[in-house]
């Protein structure tokens, strides 16, 4: 009878255990998280691509096209010393010493004018007072025309530069005699733009 007991608990306790095996491999075998990993490295991609995406559309600042400042300063300080070039009576072309000094003005300023492509300058023709006003005022253009041409044959952008005449008006010497007269046919550069001023 005890053996008969023995049997039949040892029979008992391995059909449990059966069934508990049975009801664990039910329960793990659905459970099992086998799409969880791809779902979870689906999200994490896109938060890994958004700051790529940030930093791709950061526009670069834009070159500077005008000049600051203390670099408008700078070119007020050349445009003072740069000196006239002068022309003979009734005349536009341009004199040996002219050629000089344009040469020294054209080394001063082409660095600072072609980092700048929006800063112009003005070349402006003049003449003394004898003549009509509109004879003077085309012998005043003539002149600034031909120092332009001399300035661009230096190395100067065109484009950069105006041109202006004011023939016999502005005159820098008012007395009427040739030395006087002398420093009144000239051509004069100075910068076209006062933006920033």
């Amino acid at each position: 009878m005890y053996l008969h007991r023995s049997i039949v608990a040892a029979m008992i306790v391995s059909a449990c255990w059966v069934a508990g095996c049975t009801k664990r491999v039910a329960v793990a075998h659905p459970a099992a998280p086998a799409v969880q990993p791809v779902q979870s490295a689906a999200v994490t991609q896109p938060s890994r691509q958004q700051p790529a995406r940030k930093i791709a559309e950061t526009p670069k600042p834009a070159p500077s096209r005008y000049p600051d400042a203390a670099t408008l300063q700078k070119i007020d300080e050349l445009l003072s010393r740069i000196q006239d070039a002068y022309f003979d009576y009734d005349k536009h072309n341009i004199r040996s010493d002219a050629q000089s000094t344009l040469t020294a003005d054209a080394a001063t300023l082409s660095t600072i004018i072609r980092q700048y492509p929006d800063f112009k300058l003005q070349v402006e023709g003049y003449s003394d007072e004898r003549g009509s006003s509109e004879y003077n005022m085309a012998l005043g253009d003539a002149r600034a025309q031909k120092t332009k041409e001399y300035l661009v044959d230096l190395g100067l952008p065109a484009a950069q530069m105006n041109v202006v005449s004011f023939g016999k008006e502005k005159q820098v010497c008012a007395d009427h005699n040739e030395d006087c007269w002398q420093k009144n046919r000239r051509a004069h550069v100075t910068t076209a733009d006062s933006r920033g001023r």
